[in-house]
């Protein structure tokens, strides 16, 4: 690798509100000051501006069903049916890349979590085919490995063996390994003998705090909230390794008449009242097109519907930028924090926690379930949190998580706490902005990518 290059950014979709689309917002910028020129390449684009390839999508029926044949059962093909369309969409996306890298001069591959996570498994091969007739460098960027599924995987077939063998990673000394957390980098070193380093997600602590202003001061009113309402936001995607029904129970303790009578009679931290008529609604702004069997957003509904607790999914009215939809106003992901008054993040499973980092940014307190990566990475940095702790009592006939009860009643006396003491809410959330300021800026960003991208 020289000094400067022309790099580009592969992904199954970009400029989302998703953790990874999130995370090459970061990179490409730093990147960019670097001095080198990046091109984005995805599925979707989202807000982004950049190269569609339509057929990268993890979206797409054909990738789906390959995804599922791969790591789940075998089911819409026998084995030679199966390499025989691996293969053609192999050659389908082949083409479109070896086009791409030609009109933009493109002499550095940084691969966004198609070389780990294989949500359009053909995506993996075809990119290290052409990165190899090119002999291009690159980087790898992996967010998630596809042996990190919750409730497991199995590799269906021999073709399915030799995908992961070859190319989930790739083992070639050209390619420069980074994953986001020290257990995935244990894990890829004693599964595939291959060596990577740690770079953790970031966040840019200098610019201006997110606030309400002219735009985002509706947003409760457009999706229906009043202002009296308390407001937990659950910003992450709708899949089942979020623990949101860990969500759902704290919302359900907080709601109970002895705390809503401790919430009236003390008034929010902020000089709002809370009145008899005032509700407790935990407001789901990601999405939910990466449930794959599409179950999982309905068992929340039922089991908030069983607790009580109101859940608002305003998923349609928030994209990663402001913008306009069908004559209809759309918020930034960052307005949500804004209307927010605690923000839950019950994770069972992050390959980092981007929405921990957001929630900090935004100086709220949050409530947290210490998955692994939280317990061996971020928590010994000193953030103070609402735990759940780290141990899942059992799961409930729907597959959902539960914790004892009686973690679920402290985290919502200690939340009780949090949102009517102002003193003692600015105190946690400034101690935590600190910390992260500390150990998980974007100017830290710089110092993991420089040795990365120069030999």
């Amino acid at each position: 690798m020289g000094t400067e290059k022309t790099i580009g950014i592969f992904h199954f979709q970009v400029g989302g509100t998703d953790g990874v689309s999130l995370e090459i917002d970061k990179w490409k910028l730093v990147l960019e000051e670097m001095g080198h020129t990046v091109h984005l390449i995805g599925g979707d684009l989202g807000s982004a501006q950049g190269t569609l390839i339509k057929e990268m999508f993890h979206h797409l029926p054909e990738s789906k069903r390959l995804h599922q044949n791969t790591f789940l059962r075998l089911s819409d093909f026998d084995p030679d049916g199966y390499r025989e369309e691996l293969e053609k969409m192999t050659q389908e996306l082949v083409e479109r890349f070896r086009t791409v890298i030609q009109e933009n001069n493109i002499n550095l591959i940084l691969a966004e979590n198609v070389w780990c996570v294989a949500a359009n498994p053909a995506v993996a091969p075809a990119l290290e085919i052409v990165r190899q007739e090119f002999a291009i460098p690159a980087v790898a960027h992996n967010h998630d490995f596809y042996w990190e599924r919750r409730g497991g995987f199995s590799l269906t077939c021999a073709a399915a063996v030799e995908l992961a063998d070859k190319y989930l990673p790739p083992h070639d000394p050209e390619i420069k390994h980074s994953v986001i957390n020290s257990l995935a980098q244990k894990e890829l070193l004693d599964r595939k003998g291959i060596p990577s380093v740690v770079v953790p997600n970031v966040f840019d602590f200098n610019t201006p705090a997110w606030e309400v202003d002219d735009y985002n001061r509706d947003l409760r009113s457009e999706v229906g909230l009043d202002e009296g309402d308390l407001v937990l936001l659950q910003a992450t995607r709708i899949v089942s390794r979020k623990g949101i029904e860990l969500a759902i129970d704290f919302a359900k303790a907080l709601n109970t008449p002895k705390r809503r009578l401790v919430l009236q009679e003390r008034g929010l931290f902020d000089g709002r009242p809370f009145t008899e008529e005032s509700r407790i609604v935990l407001v789901l702004a990601g999405y939910a097109r990466d449930d794959v069997m599409s179950t999982y957003r309905q068992k929340l509904i039922n089991k908030a519907e069983r607790g009580s607790v109101e859940l608002l999914f305003i998923e349609d009215r928030v994209d990663a930028d402001r913008s306009t939809r069908e004559d209809q106003k759309i918020y930034s992901l960052w307005d949500t924090y804004t209307a927010a008054d605690l923000v839950t993040y019950p994770s069972l499973w992050e390959g980092w926690g981007n929405q921990f980092l957001e929630a900090v940014k935004a100086k709220l307190p949050l409530l947290v379930f210490e998955y692994p990566v939280y317990k061996q990475d971020i928590k010994n940095k000193g953030f103070q949190v609402i735990s759940l702790g780290d141990q899942v009592r059992d799961y409930n006939d729907e597959g959902l998580a539960r914790v004892e009860d009686q973690v679920i009643e402290e985290a919502a006396d200690q939340a009780v706490d949090l949102l009517t003491d102002a003193v003692l809410r600015q105190g946690l959330v400034n101690h935590n902005y600190g910390v992260a300021q500390e150990h998980f800026s974007l100017e830290g960003l710089r110092r993991y990518l420089e040795p990365l991208f120069t030999l």
